[in-house]
């Protein structure tokens, strides 16, 4: 049976979009590969960060609607990023981000990682995470990071969900997706692939509500497929269990499609390319504002609806 190959990319939703680089590529490192805008709402951004080649795997992405309240926890939503970091860095970043302010938790151990919580600016919980997994990961250093290359984040590590029951979703990632489950511990349950990167934590939360989005939330999680015969092969199985998918959307740099797994959180089918290097040089990702072409009869009144974005990175690491 295929299966998806992992993870492709977090979208999440943030606040104000300075606020939100100067965060991911000021503070914590990333490279901002990709400026471009919200292809379904062109007055607002939508920013790429990754590794130096925005390998997919490595991408957390943000739609800063700064207008939008804080959402509201519960079940059917994804509630936590975690973030792999080499071993060992641990108390780097527990130092580093405690000199910008960050609100940070305890070092903790799950399913055998050391893992360090923390709160973006925009109340986005994320876990930090010295994986103890062998699982296969492409990764290029930016040699633009105020983060040395030996402690820089390495790309997405996974998420936790909250489900109402769980029963439904966990068969769905099994036996339509290709997941396996790998352990459960503390009342999660873990599942992820044998050799590819990307995994999902579940909790069963009867107790709370229904979860909405908001300014600091996940908004998708999107899994990687090969090309388009293996998402239209995906899409088809995903159709066949009941889901509804939607028709496959050209993002220009990617090929996309959108479902709701039986809990109601937004998944994605994604695939590999072409990747972002098709309309930019690899050297300056992330420089310019790009818009795919459909888009670019509209980029003056694009650029005039969106705020100035000033690149950030700290003059001297406060270390």
């Amino acid at each position: 049976m295929e299966s998806v190959n992992g993870l492709h990319h977090i979208t999440a939703i943030a606040g104000p979009a300075q606020e939100n680089l100067d965060f991911y590529a000021g503070v914590l490192g990333m490279r901002l590969v990709k400026k471009s805008v919200n292809q379904d709402d062109p007055g607002t951004y939508h920013l790429f960060y990754a590794d130096a080649e925005g390998h997919p795997g490595a991408d957390l992405t943000f739609f800063p609607w700064a207008q939008m309240a804080p959402p509201r926890l519960g079940h059917g939503l994804a509630v936590e990023v975690s973030l792999e970091v080499p071993a060992g860095s641990l108390e780097y970043w527990g130092t580093r981000l405690d000199k910008y302010s960050t609100p940070l938790g305890s070092i903790e151990s799950r399913f055998g990682d050391r893992v360090l919580p923390v709160v973006d600016p925009h109340g986005l919980k994320l876990a930090l995470v010295e994986s103890g997994s062998m699982r296969k990961r492409l990764f290029t250093p930016w040699d633009g990071s105020p983060i040395p290359a030996e402690r820089q984040i390495r790309g997405l590590y996974g998420a936790q969900l909250w489900e109402r029951e769980s029963r439904a979703t966990t068969e769905f990632l099994t036996t339509v997706l290709g997941f396996e489950h790998l352990a459960t511990e503390h009342g999660w349950m873990r599942y992820g692939f044998g050799d590819a990167a990307g995994i999902v934590d579940i909790r069963d939360a009867p107790e709370s509500r229904r979860g909405a989005w908001g300014v600091g939330s996940v908004h998708h999680l999107a899994w990687r497929v090969d090309d388009e015969r293996h998402q239209l092969e995906m899409r088809g199985r995903v159709e066949s269990a009941g889901a509804r998918p939607t028709p496959v959307i050209d993002r220009f740099w990617f090929k996309s499609v959108y479902f709701r797994e039986p809990g109601g959180v937004l998944f994605e089918l994604a695939t590999d390319g072409p990747g972002f290097g098709v309309d930019e040089d690899p050297a300056h990702l992330g420089e310019s504002l790009v818009l795919p072409p459909w888009l670019e009869p509209y980029r003056a009144s694009i650029e005039g609806a969106l705020p100035a974005l000033t690149p950030h990175v700290p003059a001297a690491s406060p270390e």
